[in-house]
């Protein structure tokens, strides 16, 4: 079983920064992938970038070019930072964990808040 907790969201205007921290505990093996989603209202949730313990980092298609994803085994977080933020980035942002041998995520976090204004 892991545990996590989002933290770093917040208000920001548009062209701006976020680190969003993920912060798990629990089986590092079920933490073997953490992966960053986020869900707009009305919207469906999307996977924007995931990173293995190995350390092997993918960003998805929504983020591609506007952000990095880091990962320190040694104090069990990732973070994300996210650049150049427009208003569509405005949604609910989760981070979530699986095992190496699953496929779908199945610890999740409680989510943290970023709003980007005009």
């Amino acid at each position: 079983q892991v545990h996590l907790a989002e933290s770093g969201g917040g208000s920001v205007q548009a062209g701006g920064s976020l680190t969003l921290s993920c912060a798990f505990s629990g089986s590092t093996a079920d933490a073997f992938y953490v992966a960053w989603f986020r869900q707009a209202p009305g919207q469906e949730r999307e996977r924007i970038a995931q990173i293995s313990e190995r350390g092997d980092g993918y960003i998805d298609y929504w983020l591609k070019g506007r952000g990095t994803i880091s990962r320190d085994n040694a104090k069990n977080t990732v973070e994300l930072r996210m650049n150049g933020l427009t208003t569509a980035d405005t949604a609910m942002y989760l981070c979530a964990a699986r095992a190496s041998d699953v496929i779908m995520f199945r610890y999740w976090g409680q989510g943290t808040q970023v709003t980007v204004a005009s």
